[in-house]
């Protein structure tokens, strides 16, 4: 059997606030924007140059899902976002305002920096170690 995780639900408060954030701060790709009905959309995107996964930017349509927004985990690391050029990526990153709320580190596994993105959700930009 194969099987594959290939998009999950990142709640947002609205959708073109999130797909201008998502595109221009992060360089990801719009891979999908049709709307479903007048309050929800089918959202998509993904970072460039990916292979099949996109997140699912899912407004938020109550109280309970807004109080989840940059929260999703309970403060945890949530995304994982793999990079062939760690050193681009966080300059690039950084001039665009994004906040790093760790510093570099060297792990066994590559170079692994912690940011937080537009909503407060942490990611962990990773160049991993070429085998």
């Amino acid at each position: 059997m194969k099987q594959n995780i290939v998009q999950i639900s990142l709640v947002i408060d609205e959708y073109d606030k999130a797909i201008d954030y998502y595109t221009s701060v992060l360089n990801f790709k719009l891979i999908e924007d049709t709307i479903l009905s007048e309050t929800k959309r089918w959202v998509r995107i993904a970072p460039q140059g990916s292979d099949g996964f996109s997140l699912l930017l899912a407004k938020a349509a109550n109280e309970e899902q807004q109080s989840r927004i940059g929260n999703q985990t309970g403060g945890r690391v949530f995304l994982f976002l793999h990079t062939d050029n760690f050193q681009r990526d966080y300059k690039d990153l950084t001039s665009k305002g994004v906040s790093f709320i760790s510093e570099l580190r060297e792990e066994i596994w590559g170079k692994v920096a912690v940011f937080q993105d537009h909503y407060g959700n942490l990611w962990d930009l990773i160049e991993p170690t070429q085998k």
